[in-house]
This record gives C-alpha cells, structure tokens and sequence, in this order.
C-alpha cells in the first residue's frame, strides 16, 4: 500500500486516475510525480522540485511552459467564437488560416487539410483516406497498409495496428488483418558484417519488395513512416533508405504517408523531416508542435490526386462521411496561427541549426564511451542513447530488467526528465527553444543518472 498522504495531489491521483503507459498495478505503490508549473524548458512539481523538461513533455512542448501570447490568443478566441465544426460545409476563419499556412509550409504540394485531434486520429483518418481513395479508383483489393516494426502511429484500433510495438498489440487483439510490418531500418542492430549503410538500405529496399509481390501488389494501398522513428527507439534511417524505399512504392502505386507528428516544424533542423531525408508523401499527417502543444491538434494534408479522388467518391455517395466533433476546433486552430507565427518571427528551425548539431556531438562526445552505452544516434535536436549490456557484442539487456526505465528514474533523480522506450533507449526532444547552455546542463544529469545506475548494477553484480 502507498505511504502517500490521504490528501496529497499524489493520493488523490491514486484514487481517481487511470495512467496512460503506466504499470496500473505498481502505480499506488510508487505514485506520480504531480507537476504544478512550467517555465520555459522547465517544470516543477508540486514539491517545489524542478526538472528540465529533456522530451518536451511528449516530444511536443516546442515553446516550452510557459509563452503568454498562445494563452493570451486562446483565451481571445474563446471569448470571439468558443466553437464551431467544419461538418455540412460550416467554416471559420481560423480554420481557415491555419490550413492557408500550412499549405504554404508542406514540404511536398499539396491540396487540402483535414484536421483533427491527435497524432493518433490524423493517422487513423489517413487509413481511411487510403482505403476510400482506392474505393474512389474502383480497386477494392488494394486494402493493405505496410508500416514497420518499432513505428510508432499511434494507439486507435486502426493506428495503433500501424504501430510496430510488441506492448501497444499484446492484450488489445492487435493489429487488426490487413496491416503488415517491414523490416526496422535500424543499421546498428539490422547489418550485416561490414554491411555500410548504403547496402543495408538496398537491402531493406529489396524485402520490402519481396514483401509487396508476396502479398500482390494490388492489395497493397499505402505505407506510412516516420522520418525518425521515435517512440520506436529514435531510429534514424540509414543513408539513401527513403530513395530506395520510395522507388518500390511508386513502381506499385502504393501512396506514402509521412508521419511528421515528432519531427514536424523544426525537429530535425528542417521544417519537416520529410525534406531531411527526401520523403515525397502523398498524404502527410502532423500534430504535438502545430500548436507547441498548448491545445490539442492535429493535420492530415493530402495532395491533389488524392483529394481528386476523395472529391469524386463523396460526390458519388453524397458526403465525406467522416470527422470529428472537434475538427479543426477555432480555439486549437487560433493557438495553432498563432504558434507558426512565432517559430517564424524567432527563427526557430534556424535555432535548431545552431543548437541541433551541439546536442548532437555532446551526446556523443559525452556517452558513446559509457560503459552502458551501445550507441548515442539522432539528428537535429532528437536524439536517443541505447543501453546495453555487452557494448562489443552490441547485445541488450535481458527486458525483464527494465533497464530503460531505472536509467530515467536515476536521471529524473539528478533533475532531468527524459524517457525509457522499448530496447532500453533513452529519448530526448528536448524544447526547441532549448540553448546551449541549457543543452549541457542536461547532459550533466543525464551523466549523473547513468553513473549512479552503473554503480547500482556493479553492486548488484557483486552481490549476486
């Protein structure tokens, strides 16, 4: 039983709330941790205790905790037009304008914007698009969505069918029929002897082929990918995968679906991590910093062909039959212009730039030589350290210990919040308005957490 207080914010968290990605029944034994307020890359709990904020909440909090112009923005809306929907051709200006600048920003032309509420619901509703799309086309067989192993899209029955990880399937009857898997394009752990990176995608290239001529090209409708896959790992895609992987799509007409919900506005240093690595999508689905996470949001933008066809099969039936009640929701939306506003009057995929390239040589100056660290990988300002327990055999450890997760309690211990993810990676994403400074104030405890971990697992060794 928890020692908590019965009228702690703690307590009455045990009480009353059903944690998302939390152990249920460990949790009143151990408790949340009960933030109380923020300020830039910072947060506090209700203890007094601060942290800097290494994931952005959920790789999302881009402006960090605490800008005043999006609550002030919100709050202007709320008091102008506190809601209105997009169903039976209703609009409003700032539906309006966020889909105008979002248009401008794609990184790819495109057509229109469909909005919704998350990264989940943007992914769920691009599943739908696919299939209508090719309804619309008169190839009912061409059904099938690949996605990878270790992707993450989401957690809906549909998207989270997409989601190539073990623990978002187990217990939920998941993935549903239909949703396929292709290799990780992770070179670390996927190469052969000697393989370079180059070869490693040529080969990827060709399975996933393999895979589509096995399964009958004309069943295939689309496959979705993150630029970097991040809740996977913070997978970074090895040299020339997307040229190759790009060729195979569109020899089988198969649509892209780029997944920028982590790597949108700025992640990577561009705008899009579709223009880091060359994807070209014909559907792209964006969320967390549209609106630096303020208020909920999300975008699917579809090119021209798809909307074509989109247009013609509603004609045919008499409407688009989907949305959600809070599509496209003025406040969000206002929140929304007002965020892309700002990262273009502060320069913030310049910051990353400058910022992103000191994150990522001090990540790996710093830990490519712990003994517990396998390999420090990213771009721009994501980046992940994997743990492992033989460093030359690049072996992991046995996931029973749970090695990921201790590692962020002893970093979250030294007053840096980061996250465990599945093969014992640490993830950080951190705000985009992080600098320097505070870049190397964080890796001061994440270096602290590590060692105070090692030094636990050699005692455990001894005593063993």
């Amino acid at each position: 039983m928890s020692t908590l207080r019965p009228n702690s914010n703690a307590a009455r968290d045990i009480a009353s709330v059903l944690h998302p990605y939390t152990d249920l029944r460990l949790h009143p034994e151990i408790g949340p941790v009960v933030m109380a307020r923020g300020k830039g890359v910072r947060v506090w709990d209700d203890a007094g205790r601060g942290y800097i904020e290494a994931v952005a909440g959920l790789w999302c909090a881009s402006l960090g905790f605490d800008n005043e112009r999006l609550a002030r923005v919100a709050h202007e809306q709320m008091l102008k037009l506190p809601f209105y929907h997009g169903f039976n051709a209703k609009s409003h200006e700032p539906m309006i304008e966020l889909a105008e600048m979002l248009l401008a920003r794609a990184p790819v032309p495109m057509s229109k914007v469909f909005f919704a509420n998350s990264g989940s619901e943007a992914n769920d509703s691009a599943i739908k698009m696919a299939w209508y799309f090719n309804n619309a086309l008169g190839r009912p067989n061409k059904k099938k969505i690949l996605s990878r192993i270790k992707a993450y899209h989401g957690i809906t029955i549909a998207s989270g069918s997409l989601t190539g990880l073990a623990n978002n399937h187990r217990s939920f009857d998941l993935p549903l029929p239909g949703f396929l898997h292709a290799a990780t394009p992770h070179h670390y752990h996927g190469a052969g002897p000697g393989e370079s990176e180059e070869a490693f995608a040529t080969r990827l290239a060709e399975e996933l082929e393999a895979l589509i001529l096995a399964e009958g090209p004309e069943t295939i409708a689309a496959m979705f990918a993150e630029p970097i896959m991040g809740a996977g790992g913070v997978i970074v895609p090895p040299a020339t995968y997307f040229e190759k992987i790009q060729r195979v799509l569109h020899r089988h007409d198969i649509l892209l679906v780029a997944d920028e919900v982590i790597c949108g506005f700025g992640r990577t240093g561009n705008a899009w991590g579709s223009q880091t690595y060359g994807l070209q999508p014909d559907i792209l689905t964006c969320a967390k910093a549209l609106s630096a996470s303020y208020l909920p949001i999300s975008a699917v933008m579809v090119n021209a062909r798809v909307f074509n066809a989109l247009a013609e099969e509603s004609h045919t039936i008499g409407t688009f039959g989907h949305g959600f009640t809070y599509s496209g929701h003025p406040v969000p939306a206002a929140v929304a212009v007002e965020t892309l506003k700002i990262y273009d009057e502060i320069g913030l995929v310049d910051h990353v730039r400058d910022v992103g390239p000191h994150l990522q040589a001090e990540i790996r100056r710093r830990f490519s030589g712990h003994p517990l660290v396998g390999e420090a990988r990213g771009q721009g300002l994501i980046a992940g350290l994997e743990l492992v327990a033989d460093k030359e055999k690049r072996q992991n450890f046995d996931p029973a210990l749970r090695i990921g997760a201790r590692a962020a309690r002893a970093i979250e211990a030294a007053g840096v919040i980061s996250r465990g993810l599945p093969g014992d990676v640490l993830a950080f994403s951190p705000p985009l308005i992080i600098t320097r400074a505070e870049i190397d104030e964080m890796f001061d405890g994440v270096a602290q957490g590590l060692d105070a971990l090692l030094a636990d697992l050699q005692r455990e060794k001894r005593a063993a």
